[in-house]
């Protein structure tokens, strides 16, 4: 049986500061709590997390010939994520976002484009698409993806025997045409709840996860912040709560609860089991700054697991 997980699709350094509530005037100086920078977006996050959590990790992407690019693959490499199909676009700058969260641990942000959403259909990226148990489809939006091209990726993963994940990031509304070509190839599809509504004119999130399955996707897990997130999961309908926690930073928590999700699949955790530990890890995330948070491992979530209460109340 293949092991480890490929991730493909967008990379960004974050740079996170907080807290800001308001800018100061002028060229003022106002201290923070924090400032911290990580690798992030939604295939770069999640392979940063998942290789926390003790999953051999692949990322097929692309960063810039700059040296924020030299820096995410620096933090990559420390993590022990596998980049060997991970492209540099010389000339191009890394895609990097600022965000300044505050005091409530809202993320208004601020993002340069450049060489993350540019990831393609290399051979390497489809070596690894082959040779892994776990794919983490993220590259939705991305026009050397759009069209065909990242399909094609999913395609030979779930044809040699990969459980096939897909997230979003930001969608327009043509990411319903992407998504007709992906879902039939997608095993577990996570968006978010904002994601969900915009796509599927549903307020309900049991009704948007129905109208993914009618377009192909065999199961739906919608997150949702702070109430959570609502699962459908081989036929088992689903809302688990989130953990009452003080959040500090929500920046990663999405692409946490993906790699979560597939780091409990890739120890044998039932679906409904791994989307719990799923919550637990976005709610360590949730507690520091940065795409690892509080994150320690995968030992370290299940005990957290026990130890932190449910917000019922959500």
């Amino acid at each position: 049986m293949k092991t480890g997980l490929a991730c493909i699709g967008l990379t960004t350094l974050d740079v996170v500061a907080r807290a800001i509530d308001a800018l100061p005037e002028g060229e003022g100086t106002t201290l923070v709590e924090g400032i911290a920078c990580a690798p992030a977006g939604t295939a770069a996050g999640a392979a940063l997390v998942a290789a926390k959590l003790g999953v051999p990790t692949r990322l097929a992407s692309a960063v810039g010939g700059d040296l924020i690019g030299r820096f995410i693959r620096m933090a990559l490499e420390e993590a022990g994520v596998d980049l060997a199909a991970l492209e540099t676009l010389d000339g191009l700058p890394s895609s990097t976002t600022v965000l300044a969260v505050d005091s409530a641990g809202r993320r208004p942000n601020f993002h340069a484009l450049g060489a993350g959403m540019l990831a393609q259909a290399t051979p390497e990226a489809l070596e690894a698409a082959r040779t892994v148990g776990f794919l983490h489809y993220a590259g939705i939006g991305g026009p050397r993806l759009d069209g065909g091209a990242g399909a094609s990726l999913v395609q030979a993963a779930r044809e040699a025997g990969a459980v096939v994940t897909c997230d979003l990031i930001s969608p327009q509304a043509s990411a319903r045409d992407e998504l007709g070509r992906l879902l039939p190839l997608v095993d577990y599809f996570l968006p978010s709840a904002a994601e969900a509504r915009m796509l599927t004119g549903k307020d309900d999130l049991f009704e948007a996860a129905d109208v993914f399955l009618g377009m192909g996707a065999r199961n739906c897990l919608i997150k949702d912040g702070g109430r959570g997130s609502i699962v459908v999961l081989d036929g088992v309908r689903a809302a688990l709560p989130a953990y009452a926690i003080t959040p500090v930073d929500t920046t990663s928590c999405g692409d946490s609860y993906c790699a979560g999700f597939i780091a409990a699949l890739s120890r044998g955790w039932v679906p409904l089991d791994a989307a719990r530990f799923a919550t637990a890890t976005a709610a360590l995330v949730a507690q520091g700054l940065a795409t690892l948070g509080k994150l320690e491992s995968f030992e370290a979530t299940e005990a957290a697991m026990r130890a932190m209460t449910l917000n019922e109340a959500a």
